[in-house]
């Protein structure tokens, strides 16, 4: 977190009067408020920015006001959802709304790899032996990029990752505490009907469902395409995967965590998380002022 912006209130003390306050032009009062009033959701920030404050404040001269164009911290957030949760969608929205840096896991591999960088190569040999790539080396990309400038001063959103306990474990100790754990939860059977009705246009790369998101004309229908683990059976076994992984993630954020249906409309499911995001956002300069007072 950055240091609080401080001005310093320089008026001459005359020995034979009263030491007295600058005219109010000079200083205006900080609004005063009460992190014990705030919700459980934020106890920890508090307790922690608190604690900040008290030590960089303790030595400062008594005519030191914090500013209170100070910023809030940027918002940490962590979504996971199952395949067809509509994840992909919600970060986008989420993205352009607030800023934030997504960063997904696969696509950072990729990248990664594509690049070359030291972690990209040590990928890359287990990727060409058709082996997964071990969960140290996907964490430390994630890590790396999670420190970065940008991140740090933009805020970050965290794509389906991390997906098991132990990943959960190693970015606790690296210092990456989210703000907020957010699940979409979706009944198994739209899960499937969403996943079944999918298809490819191999020319364009667009993702169509048969009936929610039909293509636009017959010509386009005849060449969609159906991905080969798009059926049933592979979509069920997925599902097994995710729900085994994600609670024992669960218990790493579960007073972190916010549950949301993502069986609504996009715009309804983003309306709810939109919501939750601004609050916490609220929050935080909430907490903020209450230091600054």
């Amino acid at each position: 977190m950055a240091s609080c912006g401080c001005y310093s209130v320089n008026f001459a003390v005359n020995p034979n009067k009263p030491l007295t306050s600058p005219p109010p032009n000079q200083l205006q009062p900080t609004p005063r408020f009460s992190p014990a009033k705030l919700p459980s959701l934020s106890h920890r920030l508090s307790q922690n920015l608190s604690r900040t404050h008290f030590r960089k404040s303790k030595a400062a001269p008594r005519l030191l006001v914090a500013a209170s164009a100070e910023k809030a911290e940027p918002l940490r957030v962590m979504i996971s959802g199952a395949p067809a949760s509509g994840k992909g969608t919600q970060c986008e929205l989420i993205t352009k709304k607030y800023g934030l840096v997504h960063v997904a896991a696969g696509d950072l591999l990729r990248a990664e790899v594509a690049s070359g960088t030291e972690n990209g190569k040590r990928a890359k040999e287990y990727m060409e032996k058709g082996q997964l790539v071990p969960n140290e080396i996907v964490v430390m990309m994630v890590k790396e990029r999670l420190s970065q400038q940008d991140s740090q001063e933009k805020g970050w959103l965290l794509d389906g990752y991390p997906r098991s306990e132990s990943q959960a474990t190693a970015f606790k100790k690296f210092g990456f505490d989210p703000d907020i754990f957010i699940l979409l939860e979706v009944p198994e059977e739209i899960l499937v009907e969403r996943v079944v009705g999918r298809r490819l246009d191999p020319v364009t790369g667009k993702i169509y469902h048969l009936k929610y998101s039909p293509p636009e004309t017959e010509e386009i229908a005849a060449r969609l395409t159906q991905r080969f683990d798009d059926t049933e059976e592979k979509v069920k076994l997925r599902l097994v995967t995710h729900n085994s992984n994600v609670e024992s993630v669960l218990s790493m954020y579960k007073d972190l965590t916010v549950r949301v249906d993502g069986s609504l409309h996009k715009d309804e499911v983003f309306s709810k998380i939109d919501s939750i995001l601004t609050e916490l956002l609220e929050k935080k300069e909430a907490v903020l002022g209450s230091l600054a007072a």
